[in-house]
């Protein structure tokens, strides 16, 4: 999730579709030299030259986003302890506005302007990488070093919420109250919103530890139909819908109307074949390269058609979805003389690069004398690779916070979080000592 920097890194993203636009359309070599700046209105009419044209990108309001407003509520526990840190979220205003000495070129540049902002409703996240990272390939764009790698550090691109640009109607009455606290004669102009901007806080929180139990009914919806979510250890052992699905698991799905002649599980991206099949439950391996998350199942009854007849998706059911807990053990070395230490982290199944990696220490056995010690900690972003690159089976996390002592370990990934060990009563692992 993007932060501090994203609001200055949105507007020099759009500065960057507008200059790159105008090049695409050869409007500095049809209309003279076009410039692009990021100014007030009063900075931009000084900057103005007789002669040319200049079109400016005015932030000249920032509002709270109300769909995200009340993300994330309660943000404290009972003791006080920041137990959720929901992000800040916001709209941006922009004020187009064209500058020239010449007859019908603002309307030109408006008009040029508004449909490269028309054809691009939304900032795609390779756009915005290419436009933060030096050198710029845009003449006339270029930031200072120190500005563009602060810019580059937004994190804007990573964000879960993509920004998405939309006209901003004004009455005659707000142009006339936005023109007059500007203090600047009006010019030709266009109000647009880029929503939404997510800026996270990097404050750690608290998180209890898991529910032991919990119970979960699914209604029917169409046929076939899928109805439950369970799982196997191995084959000798019997179909559980309570416990959390592990990689190595076999994946048991029931419902109604289930077999048939040609059938195959669509887990994620992944065809497999059923090991055992009836018509109210198929058992089927998780295949490899599944990636610790959310996930979806679907059954499908293929059809042959065609000649020869060769197998085509035919009826469909409803998708479900299970969540794979992903598998951790952890070790930590020992400080250095800035009191920082390393904790490796060995994950299965291996975790994307762009997957968001947190995690989760708790002090056991937990001390009599005081609440026990928490940790939430977010692991920092790793650069995007290639397949098969694009997975990191070992992640390591340098700290100073956490104090010395005995830890249960638990990580999240993308949300999925891997399970304590249980002895008795008592969460008994895994756990690290951190020196």
């Amino acid at each position: 999730m993007s932060n501090a920097l994203a609001i200055a890194a949105v507007t020099a993203v759009l500065r960057d579709l507008l200059q790159d636009g105008l090049i695409d359309h050869d409007i500095t070599g049809t209309l003279g030299d076009v410039t692009v700046s990021v100014l007030s209105p009063a900075q931009a009419l000084a900057a103005f030259t007789a002669g040319s044209g200049q079109l400016n990108l005015f932030l000249y309001r920032i509002t709270l986003n109300s769909g995200w407003r009340n993300y994330g509520l309660p943000s404290r526990s009972g003791r006080g302890d920041l137990i959720s840190d929901p992000p800040l979220a916001l709209d941006l205003h922009y004020l187009l506005t064209a500058y020239t000495d010449q007859d019908y070129l603002a309307e030109l540049l408006l008009g040029y302007a508004m449909q490269l902002l028309h054809e691009t409703p939304v900032l795609a996240r390779d756009a915005i990488r290419t436009a933060l990272a030096p050198p710029s390939p845009i003449s006339g764009v270029s930031l200072p070093g120190t500005a563009r790698a602060s810019l580059v550090a937004a994190d804007l691109a990573d964000q879960i919420e993509q920004v998405k640009l939309t006209p901003e109607p004004l009455t005659l009455e707000e142009i006339s109250q936005i023109w007059s606290s500007l203090q600047s004669p009006y010019r030709p102009s266009v109000a647009y919103q880029a929503s939404v901007v997510l800026i996270e806080s990097r404050r750690p929180t608290r998180q209890a530890l898991p529910v032991r139990q919990r119970n979960l009914y699914v209604l029917p919806f169409r046929q076939p139909r899928i109805t439950q979510i369970g799982s196997q250890r191995s084959a000798n052992e019997p179909v559980n819908v309570q416990q959390p699905i592990l990689p190595g698991y076999r994946l048991a799905v029931r419902g109604q109307q289930l077999q048939g002649d040609d059938v195959v599980l669509r887990i994620g991206e992944t065809e497999v074949a059923p090991e055992q099949m009836t018509d109210t439950q198929i058992i089927a391996p998780l295949p490899t390269g599944l990636r610790a998350g959310v996930q979806s199942v679907q059954v499908i009854h293929r059809l042959p058609i065609g000649t020869p007849p060769t197998p085509h998706r035919g009826v469909e059911s409803n998708v479900a979805a299970f969540i794979l807990h992903p598998v951790v053990t952890a070790a930590a070395g020992p400080r250095d003389g800035n009191g920082n230490v390393t904790i490796t982290l060995n994950v299965t199944p291996p975790v994307g690069k762009q997957q968001r990696v947190v995690l989760l220490l708790d002090e056991t056995p937990p001390p009599v004398n005081r609440p026990p010690r928490s940790f939430v900690l977010t692991l920092p972003a790793r650069a995007p690779a290639a397949p098969p690159n694009d997975t990191d089976s070992t992640l390591t996390l340098t700290t100073a916070i956490v104090p010395p002592g005995t830890y249960l370990v638990r990580i999240q990934v993308d949300g999925a979080e891997s399970q304590l060990e249980m002895t008795g009563s008592i969460f008994s692992g895994p756990t690290v000592s951190i020196p």
